[in-house]
């Protein structure tokens, strides 16, 4: 297979397999069974939209616009650290957490909520625009589009497989506990996320 292929495809898999919001989120959605498909689709299509814009020069743009970032930076961090007082909440609630026993998300608002854990985590720019973009640019006029593709499709490989593998965890999350237990770790790993946002000083280190 293509080595310009394979490389974009390795990188861009080393860039998003590390647990973030967004990947917290599908794996929720995915242990419910809800809306699992279109949430694949639509990560997988904005890390594409993204992956290009950078390999098109974006990256060079959004890397200098120092408003840009401050806004998606703040922005981002008081997404997550709303979305982690959600999620400890239903820590609290805990029964209404049993697979089947609550009302299903509607589509609207679960896409809704990923086009946030996406477009406002100041990272996702810099992983997908800047650097896969970066990265991509140094293989050349044709092998950089060539990378793109395989870092597009490494985005759908493991969306997924995040999203439709999930449900094989359904048994373990029968349980309330499970989900105690799960919530609990989402709501600390988005304080974490928006506190690093809000510390980083413009260079966000924390994965998507």
């Amino acid at each position: 297979m293509n080595a310009d292929f394979m490389t974009g495809l390795a990188t861009s898999l080393a860039l998003i397999i590390a647990i973030g919001s967004q990947n917290a989120y599908v794996l929720r959605q995915g242990i419910r069974r809800e809306h699992v498909a279109a949430l694949v689709l639509f990560c997988s299509a904005s890390d594409a939209l993204l992956i290009l814009a950078g390999i098109g020069g974006a990256g060079v743009v959004l890397r200098d616009n120092a408003t840009l970032m401050a806004v998606a930076r703040y922005g981002g961090a008081v997404f997550l650290a709303g979305y982690g007082i959600l999620a400890a909440r239903r820590v609290w609630v805990g029964d209404h957490m049993v697979l089947g026993a609550a009302g299903p998300t509607g589509l609207g608002t679960a896409l809704a909520a990923c086009f946030g854990f996406t477009f406002l985590n100041p990272h996702v720019y810099l992983d997908t625009v800047v650097l896969l973009g970066a990265v991509a640019n140094q293989h050349g006029e044709d092998g950089r589009w060539v990378f793109g593709a395989g870092a597009c499709t490494a985005s759908l490989l493991w969306f997924s497989a995040l999203g439709f593998g999930a449900r094989l965890l359904a048994p373990l999350f029968a349980r309330t506990t499970a989900w105690r237990v799960l919530d609990s770790v989402i709501a600390l790993m988005m304080w974490a996320l928006a506190a690093t946002l809000l510390l980083s000083d413009g260079q966000p280190a924390a994965p998507v």
